[in-house]
């Protein structure tokens, strides 16, 4: 493959870090730990403005055309600035898959979220369920339509998403369900995360929707939730690679800064073949991160390299998150310095969707499951 960012990917790169850097500093982060809702609100509608949310959509939504390798750009971008907008879940999983699969009707959500007038979200995880691809969730028919049984834990934006879309095994198959908090059945609990980010419970109960709201049909329902799960893979591993990127130039910055002994400690061996590992690890997880993104926008088979992606980034996540820590001494630990945000948000792309041992239990599965 060619590693050579495309002109499009320059281009949302420059845009969306100009945006974020200038609108998502550690005095704006820290204003919004103190809201309920950790959610930027200002610069999802500076995104929505400049066209970022839109450019990466399919043209039939009114999107730019672009696909998974812009998306990865723009999270890369959003990924250094910890800035708190669900592009993940709204844009990159939940209007692409509308937009894939979706009805006319379900096309017009997407390119709705694409113009930032409605927020979306995807309840993938649940307690004690290690496969995202069979839920536990439940959906039966009823005379017009359908109701859910299940609850979805850490699921983003949830409290303040206009429509969630639930994975739900069926009589017939696993099926996507567009369903509004709103709807009855549906209860909503913000939940505290690792990053305090905006994530939240979803029960439902008996919660009900109309036969309308399946996206794709039952027919097509694990092909959706297989895309979506891809997606989400390789959405969390460029986040995290934004995130270990501007954390090791901060590290590398305090380590050149910083004296002791009468010398910067960035010159001590021990220090200097920590970041030195950290630097590897940072290219390692950049690797194998375009690596995925290609051939997902390729359509090409790219289970195993999605799930070695996300490898990468848990694993390779780990590692450098706690060198960071480490380097910065007690200054990491402070929460006025920005660092401590980039250990914790580190730490959630970690596990979100399992973490390194889980991605090699899927990858040895994949393998015995593969034909000799």
């Amino acid at each position: 493959m060619d590693f050579t960012h495309t002109e499009a990917q320059q281009d949302l790169e420059q845009l969306t870090r100009s945006i974020a850097e200038k609108l998502t500093t550690n005095d704006r982060l820290r204003e919004l730990d103190a809201t309920e809702d950790r959610f930027d609100d200002k610069l999802w509608q500076a995104l929505a403005d400049a066209g970022v949310l839109a450019a990466a959509l399919p043209e039939s939504v009114g999107g730019g055309g672009f696909g998974i390798l812009e998306q990865s750009s723009v999270l890369q971008e959003l990924g250094r600035t910890l800035s708190p907008v669900p592009y993940l879940s709204s844009i990159v999983l939940a209007a692409s898959a509308l937009a894939e699969y979706g009805d006319e009707a379900q096309r017009d959500l997407a390119r709705r979220a694409g113009a930032g007038e409605v927020v979306l979200t995807v309840a993938l995880a649940e307690e004690l369920n290690l496969d995202p691809a069979r839920p536990v969730t439940r959906a039966e028919r009823t005379a017009d339509g359908w109701t859910i049984t299940g609850t979805k834990i850490t699921v983003p934006a949830a409290a303040f998403a206009d429509v969630i879309l639930v994975p739900a095994t069926t009589p017939e198959g696993v099926a996507v369900f567009l369903v509004e908090p709103s709807n009855p059945g549906v209860r909503v609990e913000r939940q505290i995360t690792t990053d305090y980010s905006a994530e939240s419970l979803v029960e439902l109960s008996g919660a009900v929707v109309g036969a309308d709201q399946v996206l794709g049909g039952t027919e097509r329902g694990a092909e959706v939730v297989d895309s979506i799960l891809a997606r989400a893979a390789v959405g969390l591993s460029a986040l995290q690679l934004g995130t270990l990127e501007r954390a090791l130039e901060l590290v590398a910055e305090y380590a050149r800064e910083r004296v002791q002994f009468d010398r910067p400690i960035g010159s001590f061996q021990a220090v200097a073949q920590r970041l030195a590992d950290a630097f590897i690890d940072v290219k390692g997880v950049r690797s194998t991160l375009w690596q995925a993104a290609w051939r997902l926008g390729e359509n090409l088979p790219a289970e195993d390299e999605v799930r070695t992606a996300k490898f990468w980034a848990a694993d390779a996540g780990h590692r450098v998150a706690h060198t960071v820590i480490h380097v910065h001494g007690g200054v990491g630990l402070d929460r006025d310095h920005p660092v401590h945000r980039y250990f914790l948000a580190a730490k959630h792309n970690e596990f979100a969707l399992g973490s390194a041992t889980e991605q090699l239990r899927r990858l040895g599965q994949a393998l015995a499951d593969s034909p000799a």
